[in-house]
């Protein structure tokens, strides 16, 4: 039997047990205690007091499914989904359901966040059965952890009808679910690459770029901003792709679809308009309703994104919106030693976007004879823009518009806007906060350390860059020992040893952090982390980097990330830092691999490039002919504060005030007793020059 046959089959006989119609007295008791109090995980404590008898991830839980012959159910969820917390309350707290679920399963609690290895197996095995993903994710499988079964969220007498036919259809045809289980297994072991990696074709880089727009621009909206579909995320790395695109084309309508998504964003209910800060995505087409759950992966991107269109464009407003970010940042996500917190809930009061949203009658109780302004400024109605009343805040209308019809001057109206939002925002203290995830995940840090670092080089100030090192010191205290990287801390750092994420960022981080300050010990900790991870996650036969370490708790499969999502893959992270510590420390053998990487799969980014946006960029980087400038003297780190506040998305910046091991600065060294800079491109170097100005002239002219 084929395994498009054995699914159907197997799928066909569970559903016509599940849909037997039980009846189930629904009861609630929380006087629990199980071994998930022991948890790191936020979202795992959550459960800690179910009736459940959850076990964690981990050899116990196997051991006891083999000993008693019990299926295992995993059930993977995070601290800011919704349908978690919602099937949380309906079924795991339920002691008859928990009754059920303790008797013929062996029950399993999965963060997502901590363990990302985990979900991605299994997520890709219920939609090869045909089902949609999301989470909850809820997963059946044999002793041995092999799926065969899955869904996300159940009502809790679906549920309650699953678990006592999938026990009975275990029970009576166990061979057939194993033998079935296998071959989802032997699905899932299949590589991406087997069907995606081609023989690098020689192409030009022009070409490249023409197939990657001509891709792009017809799925653009061209009122509203972003892609023409909802929900909508905001996809950072596709606009940060995009900015490189124009920077190498000056192709005008790829600049105005930038700026017109970058404006209506900042603009939209996506937008906390008072805090500041983006939720995940909107569910609408225009940026209005959002999600209302707010993580530190978008937020790190989006402090990138605009801070390098502020470097290309100057518009004060995209300035605005990085200072908002850090505003946020500080205030509602630091934990006080540095590092910072994974996300915040939709939900507060059981209510998605209780928190974050106003009445009419609320504005003027608080803003007096402001109000009025104020909510004509953000589109609040007196009957409400939302539900029941509510209005989310966004603006429909630029300054301009709104300043000249009602002649308003533009310090005045800053002057009020500023105080209005104050004063929202300390009733907003005042209300219920939604639940926060305080877990501190390495790689969500260290993407948010490499989002400080654009914000300093583009805004120039040392708030930023002081974040930055006192979030990466954090991570060398609790998360980093030698080479081995921790997945995440909670008062302690998990047990999870980090995954491939974990490393790329962080490495990635380290050469941005060395790249604005010069502090060669960054440098020096991003080698040894990529030798590590040459020598743990590298697959020599695919030539690409696994997932999980070799040395990781063993699944039934490992994997390769390979599709850049919100969150870019870390194999093309990985790409990316092999081409600069290659640059950087002259390790020939580091930059191949980086173009032989992106170009076995130029076909897949050409033609998916939604999907493969941070592959565009490492194509764009191994094909175009990166500039290496060294700045050497005691006026080193102000000149390239100066050189770094211009866009120069394809450059590498290196220097010292005297002497460096470096290879690019060895042999370089001030001329006439002047702080010089070397512009170079593959080792060669033009004529030395001692002003910003000069060295622009060298880049520009390449």
């Amino acid at each position: 039997m084929n395994t498009a046959k054995a699914m159907t089959a197997l799928l066909i006989t569970l559903t016509a047990l599940i849909n037997i119609q039980d009846s189930i007295p629904m009861q609630t008791n929380h006087n629990h205690t199980n071994r998930l109090i022991n948890s790191t995980s936020p979202y795992l404590l959550q459960h800690a007091h179910n009736p459940v008898d959850w076990y964690e991830w981990g050899e116990d839980a196997f051991e006891k499914a083999i000993r008693e012959d019990k299926p295992i159910l995993v059930s993977i969820g995070y601290s800011s989904c919704h349908w978690c917390h919602v099937m949380e309350r309906e079924s795991f707290e339920d002691k008859d359901i928990a009754h059920i679920m303790n008797e013929f399963f062996v029950c399993i609690k999965v963060d997502r966040e901590e363990r990302p290895d985990v979900d991605q197996i299994y997520m890709e095995a219920v939609q090869a059965m045909g089902m949609n993903g999301g989470w909850p994710l809820n997963v059946f499988l044999t002793p041995e952890q092999k799926p065969f079964y899955g869904g996300t969220y159940f009502p809790p007498q679906q549920w309650a009808q699953t678990l006592t036919s999938i026990h009975k259809t275990y029970a009576a045809n166990k061979e057939k679910i194993k033998a079935s289980a296998e071959e989802v297994s032997n699905i899932l072991s299949l590589s991406d690459l087997e069907r995606f990696k081609q023989k690098a074709q020689a192409s030009e880089l022009n070409h490249d770029l023409g197939e990657i727009y001509e891709k792009l621009s017809p799925k653009f909206d061209n009122t509203w901003g972003g892609m023409d579909k909802a929900p909508k995320f905001v996809m950072p790395s596709t606009w940060l792709m995009l900015l490189r695109y124009y920077h190498l084309t000056k192709n005008d309508s790829a600049l105005n679809q930038i700026k017109l998504t970058l404006k209506r964003i900042a603009m939209g209910g996506i937008h906390d308009q008072v805090g500041g800060g983006f939720a995940r995505y909107s569910v609408d087409s225009y940026w209005f309703a959002p999600h209302f759950e707010k993580m530190l992966y978008d937020n790190a991107q989006l402090m990138s994104l605009y801070s390098e269109a502020y470097m290309l464009t100057k518009d004060e407003e995209f300035k605005k919106v990085v200072e908002d970010i850090f505003s946020w940042l500080t205030r509602e996500m630091a934990d006080p030693r540095g590092g910072f917190y994974s996300a915040l809930d939709a939900d507060s009061e059981g209510v998605e976007g209780k928190f974050y949203v106003w009445t009419k009658q609320e504005l003027d109780s608080l803003l007096g004879d402001d109000s009025n302004n104020i909510s004509e400024y953000f589109s609040v109605k007196d009957t409400g823009n939302w539900e029941q009343g509510s209005n989310i805040f966004i603006r429909q209308q630029t300054d301009e518009t709104f300043l000249n019809k009602n002649k308003i001057s533009a310090d005045d109206w800053q002057k009020t806007l500023e105080i209005a939002k104050l004063k929202l925002l300390n009733a907003r203290e005042r209300r219920i906060r939604p639940g926060l995830d305080d877990k501190i995940i390495t790689s969500w840090n260290a993407m948010m350390i490499t989002g400080l670092v654009d914000a300093y080089r583009s805004l120039g100030e040392d708030k930023f860059l002081e974040a930055a090192k006192k979030n990466m010191h954090f991570l060398e205290q609790e998360l980093i020992k030698g080479q081995t990287i921790f997945r995440s801390f909670k008062g302690k750092a998990s047990t999870a040893k980090g995954f491939l994420d974990d490393y790329a960022f962080v490495i990635q981080a380290y050469v941005n952090l060395y790249q604005v300050t010069f502090e060669e010990p960054y440098l020096e900790k991003a080698e040894a982390l990529m030798e590590f991870s040459l020598d743990r996650f590298f697959d020599k036969k695919e030539e690409f980097f696994f997932y999980t370490n070799d040395a990781n708790e063993k699944l039934i499969t490992r994997k390769k990330e390979i599709f850049d999502n919100v969150i870019p893959a870390s194999n093309s992270v990985m790409a990316r830092n092999l081409l600069y510590l290659g640059t950087i420390w002259d390790k020939e053998q580091w930059k191949k691999l980086s173009s032989e990487m992106s170009q076995s799969i130029a076909s897949l980014i050409l033609s998916e490039p939604t999907y493969m946006s941070n592959w565009a960029i490492a194509l764009m980087e191994t094909k175009h002919d990166m500039a290496e400038v060294a700045i050497m003297g005691d006026q080193a780190t102000v000149l390239r504060k100066e050189l770094q506040t211009q866009y120069h998305p394809f450059m590498i910046t290196m220097g010292a005030a005297s002497k460096s091991s470096l290879p690019l600065l060895l042999g370089k060294e001030p001329l006439d007793k002047q702080t010089t800079i070397y512009v170079c491109f593959n080792k060669t170097c033009k004529l030395p020059v001692h002003s910003v100005t000069e060295a622009e002239k060298q880049l520009e002219n390449h």
